[in-house]
């Protein structure tokens, strides 16, 4: 704590009555700095402590008083305080007197309450970040298959980014301890990540089995087309003899030669007609089956995903409590 004398008024009075008081008005300016506790950012609540006493005459030489009731003082210091960013709660003060070499002193110590005023900080920083992990929640129920959820994520991650990077001085510095909006701000910025990560291991799956699912197909095609060749084969009883080998083209079994029967090409084009239908159908059962199994692992992160959230809020619940409590 340190006096400004320089800056004090001079009054060159003092006042003497017939008792032997004798006053003394001068005002002093007093600038102190105490410890800032800025664990609950921006809800926090300082007691800034000032000790008055001296160290050269004893308490029968000179002794302290507060001259006014410790709730005017605090009333006339709110006045000055109304437009500031903090509110003063109150200053209670503690009178007593500390022997030392077989002498007393008289001290007296104020205790300054106050409290920030939260909202600008709730405006500008809390509620922002609430807004951004509300919309990264919501795109989850984007379709995977897409392409949109990957672009939407990627705009709320880079917009937050943004908006910590503008915002950082408004958060006190300080190498001692985090405050606890500065781990609420980490967390969000993992909890965006973690949800970008996801939806691009869903993105990725899901065009990866559509390639393997193709590979299936071929490879089924061309045991279908050799299983319905031998099986027409067995049942023909007309008499017509023609083959019906499996061949790796789907359309081999339409060409046919200029001595065949109209009853022969009519037979081929049938089979033709079924093995194509047969493999359309089994195509899109295929891809149906991949991309139903994609929304079941997308809709089984995102429930790890809001478990995870979940579990941050709660526990940043209990901290707050924990701090409140204190």
């Amino acid at each position: 704590m340190g006096v400004d004398v320089g800056k004090s008024p001079v009054i060159p009075y003092v006042y003497v009555n017939c008792s032997g008081t004798v006053k003394n008005y001068k005002p002093i300016q007093v600038v102190s700095a105490c410890h800032l506790e800025i664990y609950a950012f921006p809800f926090d609540k300082q007691n800034c402590t000032l000790t008055f006493r001296s160290w050269l005459h004893s308490v029968n030489e000179v002794d302290l008083a507060l001259w006014r009731p410790a709730e005017e003082i605090a009333n006339d210091t709110r006045e000055f305080m109304n437009d500031s960013e903090w509110e003063l709660l109150s200053v209670p003060s503690h009178y007593w007197t500390q022997n030392l070499e077989d002498r007393d002193y008289a001290q007296i110590q104020f205790n300054v309450l106050i409290r920030r005023r939260p909202l600008l900080y709730v405006v500008s920083l809390l509620i922002p970040s609430i807004f951004f992990m509300v919309v990264d929640v919501t795109s989850f129920y984007l379709p995977p298959n897409s392409g949109t959820r990957i672009t939407f994520k990627t705009s709320i991650l880079l917009g937050y980014t943004v908006i910590r990077v503008n915002l950082m001085d408004e958060i006190p510095a300080t190498a001692i301890k985090t405050p606890l909006i500065g781990a609420f701000f980490a967390v969000c910025m993992a909890l965006l990540v973690l949800s970008l990560a996801l939806s691009i291991f869903v993105v990725k799956l899901l065009h990866y089995s559509e390639k393997e699912v193709k590979e299936i197909i071929f490879e089924r095609r061309d045991q279908l087309c050799g299983e319905i060749g031998k099986h027409i084969e067995s049942k023909l009883t007309c008499g017509y003899e023609f083959d019906l080998s499996p061949e790796p083209d789907l359309f081999s079994l339409t060409e046919v030669s200029n001595n065949d029967s109209p009853l022969e090409k009519i037979l081929q084009e049938v089979v033709s007609l079924r093995l194509y239908l047969q493999e359309e159908d089994n195509k899109g059962s295929s891809q149906s089956f991949w991309v139903e199994l994609c929304l079941k692992v997308d809709k089984l992160l995102f429930s790890v995903y809001l478990l995870l959230v979940f579990i941050y809020v709660m526990t940043l619940l209990l901290l707050w409590g924990d701090w409140s409590s204190a």
